[in-house]
């Protein structure tokens, strides 16, 4: 399956589990709109419970990139969708950089505002002339 797909279901994780959703079996069941491969689920696995767990250290980086705003004040799923591709840019370099933006602001296009994309690409291309890593 087209790792794009995943991607996406990785940012509804992220995203429920923000909201106060469980990354449980049947929520994980609900939001897949694709049957996964084993590369798909072992993907959606790891990076979601990174995503979450380092949760602090990516807001952190993405702060550090916000221009007249704070991370309070950004769109719930703008904000899922920059943890997910920080996540990506500083831990996974396995994936192109400009691979992590686009699909970031693909992402953008269907579940945000107008503006989004032209924010995120922002931030994430910040993020990634910074050389930022995870520690």
């Amino acid at each position: 399956m087209a790792r794009s797909l995943a991607r996406e279901t990785a940012m509804k994780l992220v995203y429920a589990q923000m909201m106060g959703g469980e990354y449980g079996e049947e929520t994980i069941e609900g939001l897949i709109e694709f049957r996964p491969t084993k590369d798909d689920r072992q993907y959606l696995d790891e990076t979601v419970s990174a995503v979450v767990s380092r949760r602090a250290a990516l807001d952190a980086i993405i702060a550090k990139y916000l221009v007249k705003w704070t991370i309070d004040r950004l769109a719930r799923v703008d904000l899922s969708i920059l943890r997910l591709a920080v996540f990506e840019l500083t831990c996974r370099k396995d994936i192109p950089a400009a691979v992590v933006i686009n699909e970031a602001v693909e992402l953008s296009h269907v579940y945000s505002t107008e503006d989004a994309g032209a924010f995120i690409n922002g931030v994430l291309g910040n993020v990634n002339r910074a050389g930022e890593t995870l520690e």
